[in-house]
């Protein structure tokens, strides 16, 4: 027998056929409840470079949704930036300037020190005249019982000055003192913010190291900038003479702005010494 005859009998495995889908070229066949967009090729001088869809397509109403959820994104973003700020000039501030007032305030105890303590050596002869305050360093204490608000002065009233604490006009009288103890503050809520509620009889103390000054508010006026004649020894005659001992506190006006300045005048109506405790104003 011819061996290629054997071949014939030897039965061939049966391969079945491939579906068309199994070609790599063809494109997958869709699921079902899957929506087909038909694609569109763009054709430009170099041929096929990009395939775009109807549904992709930009259109009036598209822009106007992108413009229109850009411009809430930004707005929401400027309201929470303006919250913060706001937060941040009542509280933020505020304790801050808290913070600072309480150093300013163990600093001015120690300065004074003791007035009574036999350790302590005596000061110099009055003979030697005294030096001039510190621009920046705390000189006295200032209390506003209506406001239920008290602060330590510096002395100085420039921006660095004032930042955390009233300052005092280095030319004007020192407390007690025949002439205008004037003294600036910010207006913020940790200084002089609510200054515009005083009214006249209402005392203001002012507290050195050895004695009370309690001063009577006398005048609340509303100036320009430039009028500078408010801090004089006689408040807007600044040729004249002083014969009483007055008191002049100055801030911003309005609140939030500071093209005028509101202005406080004061009168001393008595002094204490601090030997004789606190004064009745402030529950002494």
């Amino acid at each position: 027998m011819d061996s290629t005859a054997l071949m014939g009998a030897v039965p061939r495995t049966a391969v079945p056929d491939e579906p068309a889908s199994a070609n790599p070229a063809d494109p997958p066949q869709p699921r079902r409840g899957e929506r087909v967009v038909q694609l569109r090729p763009h054709q430009t001088g170099e041929g096929y470079k990009s395939v775009y869809s109807e549904l992709t397509r930009p259109s009036f109403g598209s822009r106007l949704r992108t413009g229109v959820r850009v411009t809430g994104e930004v707005l929401i973003t400027f309201g929470l930036v303006v919250l913060l700020f706001a937060g941040y000039e009542v509280w933020g501030k505020s304790a801050i300037v808290d913070a600072h007032q309480n150093d300013l305030n163990n600093e001015l105890a120690q300065a004074w020190g003791p007035t009574d303590d036999p350790t302590v050596a005596p000061s110099v002869g009055p003979s030697v005249k005294p030096s001039p305050p510190v621009r920046g360093k705390p000189l006295a204490g200032l209390y506003i019982p209506k406001l239920d608000k008290n602060w330590v002065v510096v002395e100085g009233v420039t921006q660095q000055d004032i930042r955390f604490a009233p300052g005092h006009y280095p030319t004007s009288a020192l407390p007690g003192q025949v002439g205008n103890f004037s003294v600036a503050g910010h207006r913020n809520r940790a200084t002089f913010w609510r200054l515009d509620e005083l009214d006249e009889g209402d005392p203001i103390v002012v507290e050195s190291k050895t004695d009370w000054y309690v001063y009577r508010v006398s005048q609340s006026r509303i100036v320009r900038p430039t009028q500078v004649e408010v801090v004089a020894p006689v408040p807007g005659e600044p040729d004249k003479k002083a014969t009483k001992r007055m008191l002049t506190l100055t801030t911003c006006n309005p609140k939030f702005d500071n093209y005028q300045r509101l202005i406080i005048h004061a009168e001393l109506d008595r002094t204490q010494p601090k030997s004789a405790g606190r004064p009745a104003e402030l529950g002494g």
